[in-house]
């Protein structure tokens, strides 16, 4: 009996589902007949030409919610709909040679030839055009990607009606991303600006303080010089000084973006130089050709790996290493070891070794400037607000610039090759009496800053232009940097990149960018005078030579 009543509930639940699953599609099918018949309505009254069936027409068509609405609407717009008159027919054609050329508007299938005199467009007025563009607003923000949306919002705020705020404000109730709701708000204050009621206007204004839109503060500009209340000109007031703080502000915020760019530039550049100038106290004038050399060491891998330009520059990096760190290794090897001690002549002999490089790279490569293209992945900008936005390729240096100091630090702080380096650094003799060979460690810590410089080429190789000049830019920036932070200190070098570059970035928009290097230079030296060590001396007994 009671598997018998529960085989009964089961069939009664079966058939409940059924039921209502049928309901259900019925329901569905019905919604979408009905869309159907809305969206074949309005293609009739198109049909009709009248401005009074377009217009009706138009409402229907947008109201129907059919995928072929948005298609229709931008063909009206465009002026491509016509009507045939042979059988009423709605068809889209472009002009030909011997007349029109029409296709279905939806399916694009080739309706053949026809004449001027066969076709008559779509009668559209302003008015009409007005309600055509808010049409198809309407559809773009029904859109399931919230990016259609937000620029549906946008594209409306640029013409906004009666009727587009309206659209607007019905979206407003049920709009689930915040960035769109931001938007929408937005343009419905910058519409209320336009209403003669002073409490909308006053409550605009309120809404619109502090917002970085292009358009606001055009539109609180225009209120202010129209309006003749006091109590909406004084709110305009203060919203404008507010909008202008914050655009102070991001101002501030892009220059030291800016500024910390072009400061890890100075930092990738120097920080090869203060490890041998540190150490060695060697006078590298060839270091500018080192970063050349792992510029066009970019440039090769992406002519030998064409196929693999997202990848170029991580093959790049260790490449560029090994090209400049072993160049580095044979100017020691082959000129500096013989000069230890005698800075003018190694100042001389490098500054030979960078022209015969140079010279060496017109030679074989090309004496013009090369191409090095930027990665998908470092091109373009992050787009913080309307008046912010970081370029992404200056963005990766940065975070390039403190990974490649944190990768030096700990070589330095936490090898052999590093403990080695710290004692020739220290005291020479000492350092030799205790079994380093010193000169191993010259020539590996001359290769070691050499093949960082290389790898400094690869990240300007995705700012300036690469050419045999490259290094020439750098190198009196890259000694500035080292001597102001502390010859052979690797915090100093840090500091001292970013300040100087954060520095010339502010100075540069009201000294012009050649006087802001001379003044950054002139304040260098008045610093100097009063610390020759530097912001970070170094330390131990070779400090007191």
């Amino acid at each position: 009996m009671y598997r018998r009543r529960k085989h009964v509930r089961s069939g009664f639940m079966a058939v409940g589902a059924w039921l209502i699953l049928s309901l259900a599609m019925s329901g569905y099918g019905n919604q979408a007949n009905a869309e159907a018949a809305a969206f074949d309505q309005g293609l009739v009254l198109l049909q009709q030409n009248s401005f009074q069936s377009v217009e009706a027409g138009v409402s229907r068509i947008a109201a129907s919610a059919d995928p072929r609405a948005r298609q229709l609407l931008d063909q009206l717009l465009t002026g491509d709909l016509y009507v045939r008159k042979s059988d009423d027919r709605l068809v889209l054609a472009r002009g030909a040679p011997d007349g029109f050329r029409t296709t279905d508007p939806f399916s694009g299938a080739d309706l053949g030839p026809a004449g001027k005199r066969d076709l008559a467009r779509v009668k559209l007025n302003n008015k009409l055009r007005a309600q055509v563009r808010n049409a198809a607003a309407g559809l773009s923000l029904a859109d399931a990607d919230a990016r259609i949306r937000l620029g549906a919002v946008q594209e409306m705020t640029g013409r906004l009606d009666a009727d587009a705020l309206e659209v607007l404000q019905q979206r407003l109730t049920h709009e689930p991303d915040d960035k769109v709701r931001e938007a929408i708000l937005t343009a419905v204050a910058l519409g209320h600006l336009e209403n003669r009621d002073p409490v909308l206007q006053l409550a605009a204004v309120e809404t619109l303080s502090g917002n970085l839109n292009p358009a606001v503060r055009g539109g609180l500009t225009a209120l202010r010089d129209r309006t003749g209340d006091a109590a909406v000109r004084e709110a305009v007031d203060r919203a404008l000084l507010s909008i202008e703080a914050t655009l102070q502000a991001y101002r501030l915020a892009e220059t030291l973006f800016f500024g910390l760019s072009a400061g890890s530039v100075l930092v990738l550049a120097a920080i090869g130089l203060a490890i041998t100038f540190g150490v060695m106290g060697v006078i590298n004038m060839a270091h500018g050709e080192l970063i050349m050399l792992g510029a066009y060491t970019t440039y090769m891998v992406q002519q030998l790996l064409p196929g693999a330009l997202e990848w170029s520059l991580l093959i790049a990096v260790p490449a560029a290493f090994v090209v400049s760190g072993a160049v580095g290794i044979l100017i020691e090897r082959g000129v500096i070891r013989f000069l230890y001690g005698r800075p003018l002549e190694t100042l001389l002999a490098t500054f030979g070794v960078s022209l015969i490089l140079q010279q060496l790279v017109r030679t074989l490569i090309s004496p013009q400037n090369v191409p090095v293209a930027n990665p998908a992945w470092m091109s373009g900008s992050w787009e913080i607000n309307s008046v912010l936005s970081l370029t992404l390729n200056r963005l990766y240096i940065v975070v390039f610039c403190l990974l490649v100091f944190a990768a030096l630090f700990l070589v330095l702080k936490k090898t052999v090759l590093g403990l080695q380096v710290r004692a020739v650094a220290q005291n020479r003799n000492m350092a030799r009496a205790m079994g380093i060979r010193t000169e191993w460690v010259d020539a590996l810590t001359f290769g070691l800053g050499s093949g960082i410089a290389g790898v400094a080429g690869v990240a300007l190789s995705q700012l300036t232009n690469v050419g045999p000049n490259l290094g020439q830019a750098y190198i009196i920036d890259s000694f500035m940097v080292v001597v102001f932070g502390g010859v052979g200190n690797l915090w100093g070098t840090l500091v001292g990149g970013i300040g100087l570059g954060v520095a010339n970035k502010f100075l540069e928009p009201w000294a012009g960018a050649v006087l802001a290097k001379i003044l950054i230079l002139v304040l260098i030296i008045l610093f100097i005078q009063k610390r020759p060590r530097g912001l970070f001396p170094q330390k131990g007994r070779a400090a007191e030579h």
